[in-house]
C-alpha cells in the first residue's frame, strides 16, 4: 500500500560506514526503525561538540520512540573515539573519510569563512522513516534547540 505522499518522499541513500567502537553500520539494516542522521563539519569544534552533546542527552527519549541516531563527519574512527571519550558522548559516530555518503546526501558544499572559500560539510540533519524514506531534512542547521526540534519531528512519525 502506498500513498501519493509516500511516493513523493525520497528514499534515503543507503550506505555502510565504520563507526566508533570498531563496528560498521548499514542504514538499510536498521529498518523498520526510524533513523536520524546528523552530518557535522568536524569533531571537537564548538558547534559540533554542542550538537553531539545535545543528541547524546536526548538519546534515551529517541530510544523510547524506537529512533536510532548517528552523527556523520569525514573524521576518522580514531578521531571519533577521542571525541566520544573527551565529551562522554553516547550517540554513535560514523566515519565518512572518503566523503561518498556526504556527497550522496548533498551536504558537501562550498563554504566560506574569513574571506576564504573551501569545501566542507554543511551542518544538516535527516529524519528517515521506517520505510527508508526521508521524512524531513534540516539544512544549514543552527545548533541551539536543534536536537529538541528533531525529537519533536520524530514523535510525529
Amino acid at each position: 500500500m502506498s500513498t501519493d505522499s509516500a511516493q513523493a518522499a525520497e528514499m534515503a541513500p543507503d550506505f555502510t560506514l565504520p563507526r566508533d567502537g570498531g563496528d560498521e553500520m548499514t542504514l538499510s539494516a536498521l529498518r523498520p526503525a526510524p533513523v536520524v542522521l546528523f552530518f557535522y563539519p568536524r569533531d571537537d569544534t564548538s558547534g559540533c561538540t554542542k550538537e553531539a552533546i545535545g543528541f547524546s542527552g536526548l538519546l534515551p527519549e529517541f530510544a523510547t520512540l524506537g529512533v536510532r541516531i548517528y552523527g556523520i563527519s569525514k573524521d576518522s574512527v580514531a578521531k571519533h573515539e577521542k571525541f566520544v571519550a573527551k565529551h562522554g558522548l553516547t550517540v554513535p559516530l560514523l566515519s565518512d573519510e572518503g566523503g561518498d555518503t556526504c556527497e550522496r546526501y548533498g551536504v558537501w558544499k562550498e563554504k566560506s569563512m574569513y574571506g576564504k572559500t573551501f569545501m566542507g560539510i554543511e551542518r544538516s540533519t535527516f529524519l528517515i522513516d521506517g520505510d527508508g524514506r526521508i521524512a524531513r531534512e534540516w539544512r544549514k542547521v543552527k545548533v541551539p534547540g536543534h536536537a529538541e526540534e528533531v525529537l519533536t519531528a520524530a514523535k510525529d512519525l
